[in-house]
């Protein structure tokens, strides 16, 4: 019987010993395929980006008339001594108006229906020197049950109503730059990006 004719620029498959059951594994030296063949098999994949993820912020914007409910943040080791709307993260396993019903709840001790909540605005706020981003949700709601107090006295030394005309000069960042969108009708903004609007 003839051996078939290697291709052109191939050598031949090498015969690797069988063992007694058929497999190819052996105890003796391992056969190492040339040098050719491990290049021409080598699968080179290019690098796979993987989806972001970030923390999400979520704030709810109470408004009476023209004034806006703002909380003054204490002991919690973040922009302490600022004014913020109520606000808290997404937690995992819950949908973000689920969470933001459970905030309302903690922090001003009212009831709030999903149902009831609209994302009046949102800021992807990004901090450069820890490139960090973040997804701020903004919502407002049509209606809720109880009176707004400060539920966490050792996180919100205060609660006030701020005309929306004359916000507090040390208003968080992005909060202030969400109230005025909102005001505006916009729907979307960034902070902190090379081309923040």
């Amino acid at each position: 019987m003839t051996q078939p004719m290697p291709l052109r620029g191939t050598r031949p498959r090498a015969q690797v010993p069988r063992s007694q059951n058929g497999s190819s594994c052996t105890r003796g030296p391992a056969l190492r395929p040339a040098r050719s063949t491990v290049l021409r098999h080598r699968h080179v994949e290019k690098e796979k980006v993987l989806p972001h993820r970030c923390v999400i912020g979520l704030h709810l914007v109470l408004v009476q008339g023209d004034r806006v409910l703002l909380g003054l943040r204490a002991g919690t080791a973040w922009c302490d001594g600022w004014w913020h709307v109520p606000a808290g993260h997404l937690e995992e396993g819950e949908s973000f108006l689920a969470g933001m019903v459970r905030e309302a709840r903690e922090e001003l001790g009212i009831a709030l229906e999903e149902a009831d909540l609209v994302v009046a605005h949102t800021v992807h706020d990004y901090d450069p020197k820890t490139r960090e981003s973040r997804l701020q949700v903004f919502f407002t709601a049509n209606q809720y049950a109880g009176r707004p107090h400060a539920a966490e006295p050792d996180k919100c030394a205060e609660l006030r109503w701020w005309p929306l005309s004359a916000l507090p000069e040390k208003l968080v960042r992005y909060t202030r730059q969400a109230l005025i969108c909102i005001q505006r009708g916009q729907s979307a903004s960034t902070v902190g990006w090379p081309d923040a609007c």
